[in-house]
């Protein structure tokens, strides 16, 4: 939000004003002119965070676009990792650059150009945590709410900006990212290193925790239906402690260790996890992002019914594993379809035939976080802890009732990597299409076993490590401090 400042002659202009009204500003500005004093007005298309302090249905306006804006970026970050992860093309017929922008980035130089078309993940999540910046202002400040009412919309916008730095941080990994938002929007704050993204995220979101623990029974405002049963101080605890799972994973992987698994374990257990979920239902349980046709609302962006050019990588396919029956493993069906068979323009990318039908209408909605992946989670933590056995029937879970497959032959005898194996083949199928594979295979350093399609010539691919920071902030930051710009520029 802006912040309005007073001008002696500011006026709306009298064209796009009614005669009467227009006829009114006529006359305050011929006695302006006459007086010596500032005449101040207000105008209500540039609120004030002060305002909406004060004002209850602003915001109310206020949370639903946080959530609109969290929900604006989720079809981004999950078409760009999963290029980068092999998991899906994007085979626009005329532009080219969605296939080269990400598999091959630059020619002959293994990296992705910083003013292309592959640095989303940036702009639109600073832009939401301005805004939750501004949220927390207006609830701080705001003299109607009761403690109560406080400390649940500070523990609501602390889970959005943590969720939000962690869509930041997982795509730039060794760069690092900024965490701090400052009053004054002109004003850079600097990059800080991963680990000290990490440890913000994890810190923001166990003060979110404490905050929605102090929440009372209801929140100051109402959220979409994506949040039903999430949607009191007390349940959207448990979602915030599901994020807090999976930073700690991340966190874990990146230098947090052992540490970092525990605090993974106990985020879990006050989290929505159902560890013995069977139906799918319970395995897809949580908060997700809708969508709709009506007017002024936004269509799935990965929907099958309009989206015709998102196509699936072929090794999806030819690295199901088999059911007792000889028929591909349950997700995989239930997921990927047959489409007319395209290439890349260019000559790009190689053919695929198979599409998603994940969210095959374009009301269809996106999950931000579901049970199953919590139970994956579980899986990598008991693992990281010693607890094999338990990993094992963590996984086993997942692959019997989400998959459709036996259960594993692995045993406590299995080398750690084997079962480490296992439970990223379960990740890949059980979160196909919702921006893990990329992320899972570099935190645990297999970014070498993504295919690589074409490998020679001006077009050969390379498998991308991190994403770049976008070439304007680099440009702001080198004007602003005399060529300095920063990590990753």
């Amino acid at each position: 939000m802006t912040t309005t400042t007073s001008h002696p002659h500011r006026f709306v202009p009298t064209s796009l004003l009614s005669p009467r009204t227009a006829g009114l500003v006529l006359s305050i500005s011929a006695l302006a002119a006459c007086s010596s004093d500032r005449l101040e007005i207000t105008n209500p298309n540039t609120p004030t965070v002060a305002a909406a302090s004060a004002d209850a249905q602003a915001l109310q306006l206020q949370a639903t676009g946080l959530l609109r804006q969290l929900r604006n970026g989720r079809g981004g970050f999950i078409t760009s990792t999963g290029r980068f992860g092999r998991e899906a093309y994007v085979y626009t017929p005329q532009e080219g650059r969605n296939t080269s922008a990400y598999l091959i980035g630059i020619a002959g130089q293994n990296r992705l150009d910083p003013a292309g078309f592959a640095v989303e993940n940036w702009s639109t999540q600073y832009g939401n945590l301005r805004d939750i910046f501004n949220f927390k202002t207006a609830v701080a400040g705001n003299a109607t709410f009761t403690a109560e009412q406080k400390q649940a919309g500070l523990g609501f916008a602390k889970t959005l900006e943590a969720l939000e730095l962690l869509y930041v941080i997982s795509t730039r990994d060794t760069i690092g990212a900024v965490v701090e938002i400052k009053a004054n929007a002109s004003d850079l704050a600097p990059f800080v290193s991963r680990d000290s993204v990490y440890k913000y995220i994890i810190a923001t979101l166990n003060d979110g925790a404490t905050n929605l623990a102090a929440g009372g029974s209801a929140f100051p405002f109402t959220m979409h239906s994506g949040f039903a049963g999430f949607n009191t101080p007390s349940t959207f605890r448990q979602f915030n402690r599901a994020i807090a799972a999976r930073a700690n994973a991340y966190y874990a992987t990146a230098g947090g260790g052992a540490t970092a698994w525990q605090n993974a374990l106990t985020a879990l257990t006050a989290s929505f996890l159902n560890a013995n979920a069977v139906s799918r239902a319970d395995l897809d349980r949580g908060p997700s992002h809708p969508y709709s046709a009506a007017t002024g609302d936004a269509n799935n962006p990965l929907n099958a019914a309009t989206n015709t050019d998102l196509y699936a990588h072929m090794s999806i396919q030819a690295d199901a594993q088999l059911k007792a029956n000889g028929s591909r493993d349950d997700r995989f069906t239930a997921k990927v379809a047959t489409r007319t068979s395209r290439d890349a323009p260019g000559g790009l990318g190689i053919s695929s035939s198979l599409g998603y039908g994940i969210y095959p209408a374009v009301t269809s909605s996106i999950p931000i976080i579901r049970n199953e992946e919590l139970m994956l989670l579980r899986a990598e933590a008991l693992l990281a802890t010693g607890d094999k056995a338990g990993a094992i029937a963590a996984v086993n879970q997942v692959r019997q009732n989400s998959g459709g497959l036996a259960a594993t032959e692995l045993t406590t005898a299995s080398p750690d990597a084997a079962i480490l194996t296992e439970i990223l083949y379960n990740k890949r199928y059980s979160l196909l299409l919702e921006g893990h594979r990329w992320i899972d295979m570099r935190r645990y350093g297999r970014l070498a076993d993504l295919p690589r399609d074409i490998t020679t010539g001006a077009n050969a691919h390379f498998v991308a490590r991190v994403q770049p920071i976008p070439q304007g902030e680099c440009l702001v930051r080198a004007g602003k401090t005399g060529g300095l710009a920063g990590p990753g520029c």
